[in-house]
C-alpha cells in the first residue's frame, strides 16, 4: 500500500529550522522543500521520465509560494505524462524570451539594413 503523505502546512515550512545536514519536508506528488544548513529553503520535485530519475528546481521559498509551487508541480507532471522533459521545456521558453529581447549587434544591424533597403532600391525611370 502506498504511503499517504499529508500536504505541508505553511506553518511547518516557516518553522523549519536548519540542521547540520540538508533535509526535506515532503508535500506529495514528488514535491518537497529542501532546507539547507545555511537556512535557505528550496522547492524541488522528484520525477521519472523514460525510466530515468530527474530532479526539478521550482524556486526559493518564500519567493515562490506553496500554492505557486503546487501549480508548477502539476504543470510539470502533465508534461511528463506527455513524455516531455520539463527542464528542456523551461530552457526552450527561456531561450525564446531571451531572443525576443536580446539586442545583439547582428539584430540591430539587420533591423537598420531592413529600414534602409527601400532607399537603396533603383528608382523607376
Amino acid at each position: 500500500m502506498a504511503k499517504q503523505i499529508i500536504q505541508l502546512p505553511h506553518k511547518q515550512i516557516d518553522n523549519a529550522k536548519p540542521k547540520e545536514k540538508k533535509y526535506a519536508l515532503f508535500d506529495g506528488g514528488g514535491l518537497y522543500i529542501e532546507i539547507a544548513p545555511t537556512g535557505s529553503k528550496l522547492w524541488r520535485m522528484k520525477a521519472r521520465l523514460n525510466d530515468r530519475a530527474m530532479q526539478l528546481s521550482l524556486g526559493k521559498y518564500p519567493d515562490v509560494s506553496l500554492a505557486q509551487t503546487r501549480k508548477k508541480r502539476d504543470e510539470a507532471r502533465k508534461l511528463i505524462a506527455e513524455g516531455i522533459d520539463p527542464r528542456e521545456e523551461k530552457r526552450a521558453h527561456i531561450e525564446a524570451e531571451k531572443a525576443k529581447t536580446e539586442h545583439t549587434f547582428e539584430k540591430i544591424a539587420r533591423d537598420w539594413h531592413a529600414s534602409r533597403l527601400p532607399e537603396w532600391q533603383p528608382q523607376p525611370v
